[in-house]
C-alpha cells in the first residue's frame, strides 16, 4: 500500500495545484526574507543612528549603513538554515488543496467536502511546527549520546510525527475527530512506516521542500486505501 501510494503520488506531482502550493509555500517564504531584511536594516540605522563619535577616530558618518549592511548579511546567511523548515511550515497551510486534487483525480466518486479554513490551517500548521522543533530539540540529546544512531533516531522521530499529521490531515477531510483517532490507532504501523519514507529526504536540500506536498498526496491515497481494507474486512 505505501509503495503504491508513494507512486501515485509521484505521478500527479506535475500537477498545476501541486505547483501552486510549492510556489505559495516559496513566495511566502521569500517575502518573509525580504521583510525581514528591510526591517533589520532600518532598525539597525535607527539604533545606531546617522553619526557616531568614536575614541582616536572621532565622527564616523557611515557607521550605521555599515551595521545595518552587516545585520542584511547575517540575515542571509540564518536563511539558508532557516528557509527549509519556514518554507514547509508555509507550504503546510495549503496542503488541503493537495488532497483535494487527489481525490478529484482519483477519486471522482466521493462527494465534495469544504475545505479548512484559513485560521485553522494556521492554527495547525504552526502546532505542528511547534512539535516538531521542540521534539527534535529533545532527540538531540539522544543524537549525542548515541551519535551511530542518530539517522535512525531523526527518521524514527520525525517519521512518526509526519505520518500522524499527514494521516490526519487526510483523514479529517471525511471521518469525525474520534473516527480519525481510531483510524490512526488500527493503521499505526503503516503510517509510521509511510512517514519514515517521508522523512528520510528531508535532509537533502531542494527535494525537503516538496515533502509536504508528496507527503499530504502519499497519506491522501493511504487513508482511502486504509478505509477500503477496513470495509472489505
Amino acid at each position: 500500500m505505501i509503495l503504491k501510494a508513494f507512486a501515485r503520488a509521484l505521478s500527479q506531482i506535475g500537477d498545476p495545484r501541486f505547483r501552486k502550493v510549492l510556489f505559495l509555500g516559496l513566495g511566502l517564504t521569500l517575502g518573509l526574507l525580504i521583510a525581514a531584511c528591510v526591517v533589520v536594516w532600518y532598525g539597525l540605522e535607527w539604533l545606531t543612528g546617522p553619526d557616531v563619535t568614536l575614541p582616536w577616530i572621532g565622527t564616523v558618518h557611515w557607521l550605521d549603513t555599515l551595521a545595518a549592511a552587516s545585520g542584511v548579511l547575517v540575515m542571509m546567511g540564518l536563511s539558508v538554515f532557516l528557509m527549509i523548515p519556514v518554507a514547509s511550515a508555509f507550504t503546510s497551510l495549503f496542503l488541503d488543496d493537495v488532497a483535494e486534487a487527489v481525490e478529484h483525480r482519483h477519486y471522482p466518486q466521493l462527494p465534495d467536502v469544504p475545505g479548512q479554513s484559513i485560521p485553522d490551517a494556521i492554527r495547525d500548521t504552526f502546532s505542528f511546527l511547534g512539535v516538531m522543533i521542540v521534539a527534535n530539540i529533545l532527540a538531540f540529546v539522544l543524537y549525542l549520546i548515541f551519535p551511530p544512531f542518530a539517522p535512525l533516531i531523526f527518521w524514527g522521530l520525525n517519521g512518526f510525527l509526519l505520518g500522524r499529521e499527514y494521516y490526519t490531515l487526510a483523514a479529517v477531510r471525511r471521518l469525525p475527530a474520534d473516527q480519525v483517532k481510531d483510524q490512526r490507532r488500527r493503521n499505526t504501523p503503516t503510517i509510521w512506516a509511510a512517514g519514515i519514507l517521508m522523512a528520510i529526504p528531508l535532509s537533502i536540500p531542494l527535494l525537503n521542500l516538496v515533502i509536504p506536498i508528496i507527503g499530504a498526496a502519499t497519506f491522501t491515497h493511504i487513508f482511502h486505501g486504509t478505509q477500503k481494507a477496513r470495509r472489505v474486512a
